[in-house]
């Protein structure tokens, strides 16, 4: 594989790199959508991403990337395979990095079953599409916004749902979509449909840089990775490599990060007093702000998380178009915060100290 520019040696562009970090510790955010100038580093920045992320154990001579460990989510051929008594090779091997043309059909983006292969000789025969590629990985869709919007909500509806299922004729096939969903956009060339754009979990808008020295080494840097590839990524091996194990110790983290019930309070208030349409971004906050206390290396999650979380879940759905200025800022945001979290614990002090998280959860179920 040719020499990728190093994630760690982009320059500025801390907020794109925070998110798209914090979707490798937690898939299950729902993808980020980068929307910025021409030769901003979107591209640059996506690509990257992939080679920090740790290798994974999957089924051998799975055409889908199944998990070994996890049976819930196998494959209808893994599933079978696996009824019929057979135990199922493992190998490890890299992420992949799955780049989705702006000219792909559902068909090529789904998969297809063989009809007529399973009519003349009962065999149900599927060819995995770009999700199964793509399952455990990243996929990576540039000018999102020139898409078809038909494939775009299919793209996003496996994404949330985390599995993709065809049928045709009555025959059925499903295998898990898990991936790591990174749209980029130049919002001059159009701009995504409102029900669309909702559906990407995290937003960022990025600029040009115009700071002379930083400018200044962005060119250095792009001189020195064009002129010797290997050599420019072997000099910033080490930085990539300690930014691989703080993710990998993220995700082992992320389980034990715990919430209070006046955290939910807080992100509720907060959205109820912007009037941000639907449930989506409070679930989101949520999730992007546990994602950030495990990186960081904590299990509780603090004001600064859900106010980072709040920034990166909200310019896409606090604005109409792109071009308009953002109608929260991340200081009345902090305000907005405070205000709400002054209100909560007014209200119902309990609720400020009555911590949350998924084993909790789990015992007050099994009690009712």
């Amino acid at each position: 594989m040719p020499p990728i520019f190093p994630f760690t040696a982009i320059v500025n562009q801390d907020l794109m790199r925070r998110a798209l970090v914090l979707n490798a510790v937690y898939p299950q955010i729902g993808g980020v959508l980068i929307r910025g100038e021409r030769g901003t580093g979107k591209s640059t920045a996506a690509r990257a991403l992939a080679a920090l992320l740790p290798e994974i154990e999957v089924v051998a001579d799975c055409p889908f990337s199944c998990d070994p460990d996890q049976p819930a989510t196998w494959c209808t051929l893994c599933k079978e395979r696996a009824a019929a008594g057979e135990t199922l090779p493992r190998t490890r091997r890299r992420t992949r990095f799955v780049d989705l043309p702006v000219s792909a059909t559902e068909d090529r983006v789904v998969g297809t079953l063989d009809i007529e292969r399973a009519i003349q000789k009962g065999e149900r025969h599927f060819e995995p599409g770009v999700l199964a590629a793509a399952n455990r990985g990243v996929l990576y869709v540039d000018e999102v916004n020139l898409l078809d919007d038909h494939v775009v909500d299919i793209l996003l509806d496996a994404a949330a749902m985390g599995v993709n299922v065809v049928e045709r004729e009555g025959i059925s096939f499903s295998h898990p979509a898990r991936f790591i969903l990174i749209g980029t956009m130049n919002p001059e060339e159009g701009d995504l449909r409102p029900q669309l754009l909702d559906r990407f979990a995290l937003c960022v808008d990025i600029k040009s840089v115009h700071d002379p020295e930083a400018r200044m080494l962005i060119m250095e840097r792009n001189l020195a990775f064009e002129s010797d590839p290997e050599g420019f990524y072997e000099e910033w091996r080490p930085r990539e490599e300690a930014l691989s194990c703080e993710i990998a110790r993220a995700r082992q983290l992320l389980p034990q990060v715990r919430h209070t019930r006046g955290d939910l309070a807080v992100i509720a208030a907060m959205m109820a007093e912007m009037r941000v349409d639907g449930h989506r971004p409070d679930m989101v906050i949520l999730k992007t702000a546990r994602a950030n206390a495990a990186f960081e290396g904590r299990t509780r999650i603090t004001d600064r998380d859900i106010l980072l979380a709040a920034e990166l879940a909200l310019p896409h759905r606090l604005r109409r178009h792109p071009l308009q200025p953002v109608e929260a800022t991340l200081d009345n945001l902090g305000e907005r915060l405070a205000e709400a979290r002054t209100q909560v614990v007014k209200k119902e002090p309990s609720l400020a100290d009555e911590v949350m998280d998924e084993d909790v959860s789990r015992e007050k179920k099994k009690r009712t």
